[in-house]
């Protein structure tokens, strides 16, 4: 079973930098797609970025310029630098292994809160 723990998340000021970090354990890592999804209070779970096991890298238009999604196969983990953050970044951020219509596995979430 695919296990993923996510950290390195904390408070912020507006325009700081976060770096977070989410390690993979059970399954062969470099089979797995691999992305970041944050759920602010009152809002939905949406996509921040994803990257492939080629590396191949999406972004949602929210974080395009001032996040960076990489992974470290030697390690089982992947990374999302956040840069330039915003008050609007606040946020649980989710890590996620997989994809549909096959298995997809999820973290239990690190907290991100920027505020001055």
């Amino acid at each position: 079973q695919v296990q993923l723990v996510e950290s390195g998340g904390g408070l912020v000021q507006p325009g700081g930098s976060l770096r977070l970090s989410c390690a993979f354990s059970g399954r062969i890592f470099i089979l797995y797609a691999m992305g970041w999804y944050r759920q602010a209070p009152g809002k939905q779970r949406e996509l921040v970025a994803r990257i492939t096991s080629g590396g191949s890298t999406i972004y949602a238009d929210s974080v395009k310029g001032r996040f960076t999604i990489s992974r470290d196969n030697a390690k089982n983990t992947v990374y999302l630098q956040m840069n330039s953050l915003k008050p609007e970044d606040t946020a649980v951020y989710y890590c996620k292994a997989g994809s549909e219509p096959r298995s997809v596995y999820w973290g239990q979430g690190t907290q991100v809160t920027v505020s001055s």
